[in-house]
């Protein structure tokens, strides 16, 4: 994974061919969500759930990204910052559920969850391969690329959650998954919100020296 901070003119997203592709990745996100939060509701998987949750989250951040390519640099970094509040805040809903589950565990449906999770591995793995080749840019490209990243990342975790579901007729594989995926998304909101106020803080040094 490249660094955050201390790269010198990174990707700001302005290139028509960048824009194509965050448009298909954002219909393959739209699309899945409903995919998947309805399995997630029929299975009774919280990490399903929650991996759901991810699509959704990156569908509406996607758009945001879309929307300040080209702008200036405060406006970009405003909008890495608020995706990184919103992965936050996701992170922290996904986690709290999952202790709530805790105490009232059913066993999903292992099977559906491994079906979903297939095919929500092979979606986002389409929009890994899509972005990969622009995942070094600034703070608002690259929350798109990690975004893609957890979202894969999650859809092994959910097909490992349903093999461990199936094979111990337990939810807890299926609450754990859930709660490494809830800390991801809290890992990758502190990344995105670093860069974010660095990428700012060099904006309002050079502002000053130009000044």
């Amino acid at each position: 994974m490249a660094g955050c901070c201390g790269n010198d003119a990174k990707f700001d997203g302005v290139s028509d061919d960048y824009k194509r592709r965050l448009w298909i990745v954002i219909a393959i996100n739209a699309v899945m969500f409903l995919v998947e939060m309805t399995a997630g509701q029929i299975a009774q998987s919280q990490a399903l759930k929650a991996d759901a949750l991810d699509f959704l989250g990156d569908a509406l951040t996607y758009g945001i990204s879309l929307a300040v390519i080209g702008a200036s640099i405060r406006a970009r970094t405003n909008a890495a910052l608020a995706k990184g509040i919103s992965l936050f805040l996701m992170g922290a809903w996904v986690l709290g559920s999952t202790v709530y589950r805790v105490f009232y565990v059913g066993v999903p449906e292992a099977e559906i969850m491994g079906i979903i999770g297939a095919m929500a591995l092979a979606a986002n793995l389409a929009s890994v391969f899509l972005l990969v080749s622009y995942k070094d840019g600034d703070a608002n490209v690259r929350s798109v690329w990690l975004c893609s990243r957890n979202d894969a990342i999650g859809n092994v975790a959910v097909m490992i959650a349903a093999l461990g579901v199936w094979g111990t007729a337990s939810g807890w594989p299926d609450l754990i998954v859930a709660a490494i995926m809830a800390s991801l998304f809290l890992s990758s909101s502190f990344q995105i919100i670093r860069q974010a106020l660095e990428e700012r803080r060099i904006e309002m040094a050079d502002g000053h020296e130009a000044a």
